[in-house]
């Protein structure tokens, strides 16, 4: 008799043990790990919308604001849940090597040409940005990057090349 105690006791343990370990019955708290671009964070969108959503999916939202490129690679290794970027060549490939699924388009971006205010590039009120960079690579004037492998660089650079100007790319501060 004294066996079938132990037995049964240690069985008990193991069964409180398992209850108390288990996240489902404890209600430990679920985290989404968010890498987004700091455009989007800077933005104040997702300090209005996360905590409803957090709320009604009683998750909490981790924000991690770095640039594309970095996000990405987060992404693909694994070490967060979700990524809110922009440069869409390198979302798809993200989806075709199969770090991700399920890509949509969220919001977009305007991009914007800051200088110094006497404009020695002759591109104030244009609303082209590749004729911009034409301009500023035909006036030989300093543009400085963000250099940084961010969905705006990555965009900076696409327009670069779409404005025919290669060698301008290669003089860029």
């Amino acid at each position: 008799m004294k066996e079938e105690a132990r037995l049964v006791l240690v069985g008990l343990l193991f069964a409180l043990f398992w209850l108390w370990s288990n996240p489902v019955i404890q209600a430990e708290e679920i985290r989404l790990r968010l890498a987004t671009t700091t455009g989007t964070e800077n933005t104040g969108l997702l300090e209005v919308l996360n905590p409803p959503f957090e709320k009604m999916m009683n998750i909490k939202i981790d924000v991690i604001p770095i640039g594309t490129g970095k996000a990405l690679r987060l992404g693909a290794t694994g070490d967060v849940d979700v990524v809110l970027v922009h440069a869409r060549k390198g979302e798809d490939e993200f989806v075709k090597e199969g770090y991700g699924i399920n890509r949509r388009d969220v919001m977009y971006n305007d991009f914007i040409i800051i200088g110094p205010e006497f404009d020695p590039a002759g591109i104030k009120g244009r609303a082209n940005a590749k004729g911009a960079f034409k301009k500023i690579a035909e006036a030989q004037v300093p543009f400085i990057s963000r250099g940084d492998d961010s969905g705006t660089h990555k965009r900076e650079l696409m327009i670069w090349k779409k404005s025919g100007d290669k060698a301008r790319r290669k003089m860029v501060f």
